[in-house]
């Protein structure tokens, strides 16, 4: 039995409609004295990346948490609080495709949700890089208290896009979310690029 064409659809924000240069961080690393890819590599530890990504702790909070981390590495609290301050000083950068598309498929009527894993500075970063009206819906996993790719997060997404599952279209560029998404209903499609573009303008009905 074919799948009911999807009317709304839901993005996430880092790698597909947000980039991140990792010439940034690596130009950090480089002037602190660093090993490579260190700063990700803490930043993103589950131990200190969860409680963030599900608002037990602030985006300050899992900064300090990084800094912490860094310490021994940078030499000094001090020369690792700067280095991090430095490096979360860059929001990234907006696809301007992915962007394109979103204004495409919203004047044609479908409603356009952002499904992030993110933390409390996400409303903050939206409003710096000009998508705060880009969207129908934002579902934030440090509001919502679940994270992709937990049922739950993509049951609470549906709820706020006023649409069931079976017609919701979900792209991500991790395997994980993809695999939730269709384990709680929804079509999911791996992004892979741009070209991946003219799949999900097949798969909406507008």
């Amino acid at each position: 039995m074919a799948r009911e064409r999807a009317t709304a659809l839901l993005v996430d924000f880092d790698g597909v409609l947000r980039r991140w240069d990792p010439a940034v961080a690596a130009d950090v690393e480089r002037r602190y004295g660093l090993s490579e890819g260190v700063l990700g590599e803490i930043a993103m530890s589950w131990g200190l990346l969860q409680p963030v990504l599900t608002g037990q702790v602030s985006h300050a909070e899992w900064v300090a948490g990084v800094a912490d981390a860094l310490t021994p590495s940078a030499g000094s609290p001090e020369r690792a609080r700067a280095a991090v301050e430095e490096w979360q000083r860059y929001r990234g950068e907006v696809d301007q495709d992915v962007l394109g598309f979103i204004r495409e498929v919203r004047a044609a009527g479908v409603r356009v949700g952002l499904g992030t894993n993110a933390t409390d500075l996400l409303d903050a970063d939206l409003a710096a890089l000009g998508l705060t009206d880009e969207l129908d819906v934002i579902v934030n996993s440090s509001v919502v208290g679940v994270h992709k790719p937990a049922k739950e997060y993509f049951q609470a997404a549906c709820e706020a896009l006023e649409t069931p599952p079976a017609r919701v279209l979900f792209t991500d560029d991790e395997d994980r979310a993809v695999r939730g998404a269709r384990a709680a209903g929804l079509s999911a499609h791996r992004w892979s690029g741009h070209s991946d573009l003219r799949y999900l303008r097949a798969a909406l009905a507008y």
